[in-house]
């Protein structure tokens, strides 16, 4: 305030003892001054209100985001974990340089479909060595399950220096 070096602030009273306006000061700008500061600090109280209320949703928006993502994780890991195929016969062996080492078939894959054969119409390894003898030379496409993901690998049945025509 102005008039502060005469003792007045906000609070100090206008009038004195006799309650008859202090002389001392300039009334008028006493009161424009605390009128202009009590409309500052209302301003100010206002402005706060709203920044803690954007404060408030963009918490709550960013807490349902991470929720919703959280939520959408848990429903592609268990869409991908419905979507793996059934494997019937797992890879045990994998003779270096054979046509199955060639085409990156590994050990542990789990063979879900070798060429027409699946889970639905396996019955034994003689199933698959039919389809071996008949695409001698063809590529076959082989769906096998490794570490979870579902691989394709193209192999080609044909003779080499080992047994058979897979290895």
């Amino acid at each position: 305030l102005p008039s502060q070096q005469k003792g007045v602030g906000m609070n100090e009273p206008l009038v004195d003892a006799e309650g008859f306006p202090r002389d001392d000061i300039d009334l008028y700008q006493v009161r424009t001054a605390r009128h202009n500061i009590i409309c500052l600090q209302n301003d100010h109280k206002a402005l706060m209100k709203q920044v803690e209320e954007a404060l408030h949703q963009l918490h709550a928006r960013e807490k349902e985001k991470h929720a919703k993502d959280e939520a959408e994780a848990l429903a592609e890991a268990m869409s991908q974990n419905q979507s793996l195929p059934q494997a019937f016969a797992k890879v045990n062996a994998v003779t270096p340089g054979s046509p199955a080492s060639l085409s990156g078939l590994q050990v542990d894959d789990e063979i879900v479909e070798f060429g027409s054969v699946n889970v639905n119409n396996f019955q034994n390894l003689q199933n698959i060595a039919t389809v071996v003898q008949h695409s001698e030379g063809r590529p076959l496409s082989v769906t096998v399950i490794r570490s979870s993901k579902k691989v394709h690998v193209g192999l080609t049945p044909k003779r080499w220096a080992g047994k058979g025509l897979l290895g």
